[in-house]
């Protein structure tokens, strides 16, 4: 099993919903850990990287789709198959750096600082309505969300299972090139929230040598219609 991490930096305000509000707070509440630290769901981040990578393969044809396919299928599975075809890639949830979650867990602990507080400095709530196509607001939408401050970082953890020394170095191309294709993240995505990038990191938290993207872009690019 190796390690890498995902290391997202808010570009935009981000709203990462948890799908329930805070009654006379707000009606879109984000999603937060016991600290009152924002994070994203491993389970959301694997299916926005899904996404990504089914919108790559669209774009190939022939044996590159047939082989890039098939490092798709190792990567994140194969719905409703056998336990030899489950995903060979896990994804850990997207949280603060871990160094500035423990000191805020201390914080905490010596009572200088509450969750309320915590969650309040690294959000804000934004107010949006429904506009009819006239341009006027249309009554009883007005909705209020919280959203995590652009400028954040998150870091996630992905374990990748070893295999086949060339499958597995096609499979961290994918990858590469899924994480190059990482733009945004959470709701309110058509209305400028979630603007991030994303950079593939190794298990110290450097930039990987060499770049598996360069392997991807050198096989595809000569395919790519």
């Amino acid at each position: 099993m190796s390690t890498y991490y995902l290391k997202l930096v808010l570009g935009s305000d981000a709203a990462f919903g948890r799908g329930d509000g805070v009654a006379s707070l707000v009606d879109a509440e984000v999603q937060h850990d016991e600290l009152g630290c924002p994070y994203l769901r491993g389970r959301a981040l694997k299916g926005i990287l899904v996404n990504e990578c089914a919108e790559i393969l669209a774009a190939l044809s022939g044996p590159a789709q047939e082989r890039w396919a098939d490092s798709a299928q190792r990567l994140f599975g194969c719905p409703g198959s056998d336990a030899q075809a489950e995903a060979r890639l896990a994804v850990g949830d997207a949280r603060l750096p871990e160094d500035l979650r423990q000191a805020i867990a201390q914080d905490i602990r010596d009572e200088r600082l509450t969750r309320a507080q915590v969650l309040e400095t690294l959000t804000t709530v934004r107010h949006q309505t429904a506009m009819e196509a006239s341009g006027v607001p249309r009554p009883h939408t007005l909705r209020a969300i919280r959203v995590v401050i652009r400028g954040t970082s998150f870091w996630a953890r992905l374990d990748l299972a070893d295999g086949d020394p060339k499958k597995r170095a096609d499979d961290l191309a994918l990858l590469a090139a899924c994480v190059k294709a990482f733009r945004r993240a959470g709701t309110g995505r058509n209305r400028g929230l979630g603007k991030l990038s994303a950079e593939l990191l190794d298990e110290t938290g450097t930039a990987l040598q060499p770049d598996p993207f360069q392997l991807f872009r050198t096989e595809v690019l000569p395919c790519t219609p």
